[in-house]
């Protein structure tokens, strides 16, 4: 039998289990381009008013989680810096867990390096425990030279998130996951990924709020991280259509979300 892909309709939308708690990504799902998108303001705004727990997810690691709130309040959604998870917070979560204490040689921004200061780690280029990949503007030769090196050298391979690219006003950027390639070409040493579609980010996220994967709706638009990091999380999973993924991209996966939308207002009727 074959799957019709389609938007959910209300009757199939209202035989859902209703979530108690809620993770939602950002860009493409909240906001596009610094402008917040149909639904996302009622959207917070129904979570808030009803209590129900939350967090904001995102693999971007160039901004710390107050700098990500400041600038969503920009688009005129407020979203506390504790609803906020970055791929950036969630490398030094995981990282903390492995090697409390730890050193770290770091290719990234403020969001990467505030949150490894944050969990104790030491920034140095003196045979540190691990080399840790994030997301920058101004990619370095001579920093990822000091990487495949210090890689070589045994130094453990750490990298926020596998997205290749990312968007700019004047067109596509490389991202975290291009530049990683790069680096296991030149060492044969793959990184650890530690931002979405790994569900560690999700189960971190969750412990955060104190949600059960069982009882929790996962909200994104991309199905290669996004759906697939919900699926394995064992979360209700709700594609929206206002980013990467069209209706048409979604039969191209062997696995499927629970519900898609045209926006995130989709899923307001599901919100207490």
């Amino acid at each position: 039998m074959t799957y019709e892909i389609r938007v959910t309709s209300p009757e199939e939308l209202a035989a859902l289990a209703r979530p108690q708690a809620w993770l939602c990504d950002m860009d493409g799902v909240l906001i596009h381009e610094s402008v917040a998108l149909p639904g996302a303001k009622e959207f917070i705004h129904a979570l808030e008013s009803s209590g129900v727990p939350y967090l904001v997810l995102t693999n971007n690691s160039i901004f710390t989680r107050r700098d990500l709130s400041a600038r969503l309040a920009t688009s005129g959604l407020e979203i506390p810096e504790d609803r906020i998870w970055t791929s950036a917070a969630a490398t030094a979560d995981f990282l903390a867990s492995q090697s409390p204490g730890g050193s770290a040689y770091v290719i990234g921004e403020a969001g990467l390096t505030t949150a490894l200061h944050q969990q104790g780690f030491v920034m140095t280029d003196s045979n540190p425990e691990f080399v840790v990949l994030g997301e920058t503007r101004n990619y370095s030769f001579s920093a990822i030279t000091q990487a495949i090196r210090l890689i070589e050298g045994g130094a453990k391979f750490i990298a926020t998130n596998p997205d290749v690219s990312g968007p700019s006003p004047e067109g596509t950027l490389p991202a975290t996951g291009s530049v990683a390639a790069l680096v296991t070409t030149a060492t044969n040493r793959r990184p650890y990924f530690v931002g979405k579609p790994n569900p560690i980010m999700i189960r971190a996220g969750l412990n955060r709020i104190g949600a059960h994967s069982e009882t929790t709706a996962f909200v994104g638009d991309r199905m290669d991280t996004d759906m697939r990091s919900g699926l394995e999380a064992g979360l209700q999973t709700h594609l929206v259509l206002t980013g990467s993924t069209g209706i048409n991209d979604v039969s191209t996966y062997p696995f499927r979300p629970v519900a898609i939308h045209e926006g995130i207002g989709g899923v307001l009727p599901l919100i207490s």
